[in-house]
């Protein structure tokens, strides 16, 4: 049995979001394929999802400078764990599919801190006399990304999501579009009908 992440990167839901309604889609197909895996799914906009701030950063400073985790301000305490945790969850995982709309030419703010919970030094890359090494193996990801005009994949954000999980160490990497979603609204059926057939295609042996 596998572990799937499944990061919602849009706080509206399948009916409202195009990318979201790709990841339902490309969800459904999964489970029909791998009924016995486990999928967990996050949701970066939840109320308290941990972002990296002065609660957080002075907590590493004071871990830094010899301070143990009782130390810390309760508020502290609570941020920190529950960063350390989504870094643990990921760390288990086998497959990842992450989903979001192109906004302002870049990733959604909440998705961003997500990936700051899965690029921590020590744990899912390391620094060497050569530079940083990757320290993520056998894991798979998929990006899927719905976007009003047309980039063909050299955008902000998908050249950012490529290179972030190559960085961690993960090659497996695929990606689906839905471009141009905006320039012609007579062609949005047809635009998602084709984004719809490369998710459930890549479901199936993911």
């Amino acid at each position: 049995m596998s572990i799937l992440l499944a990061v919602k990167g849009h706080p509206l839901d399948a009916k409202d979001s195009h990318a979201m309604q790709l990841l339902e889609s490309f969800l459904t197909t999964y489970k029909e394929s791998n009924p016995k895996d486990e999928i967990i799914i996050i949701n970066p906009y939840a109320v308290d999802f941990p972002e990296i701030d002065g609660d957080i950063t002075s907590g590493w400073h004071a871990l830094m400078h010899d301070a143990q985790f009782s130390d810390l301000t309760p508020t502290q305490q609570t941020k920190l764990a529950a960063f350390n945790g989504l870094t643990e969850q990921f760390e288990k995982a086998d497959k990842i599919v992450i989903a979001n709309p192109l906004w302002n030419l870049s990733i959604p703010s909440r998705l961003k801190a997500w990936f700051d919970t899965i690029c921590v030094a020590g744990k899912t890359f390391k620094y060497t006399a050569e530079g940083p090494v990757g320290l993520v193996t056998g894991k798979k990801a998929l990006h899927i990304q719905a976007s009003g005009g047309f980039y063909n994949g050299q955008d902000f954000a998908a050249q950012y999501t490529r290179q972030l999980l190559n960085f961690i160490g993960i090659s497996d990497f695929s990606e689906v579009f839905a471009e141009g979603l905006d320039f012609d609204p007579t062609k949005v059926d047809e635009i998602m009908a084709k984004a719809t057939n490369e998710v459930e295609t890549a479901a199936k042996t993911f």
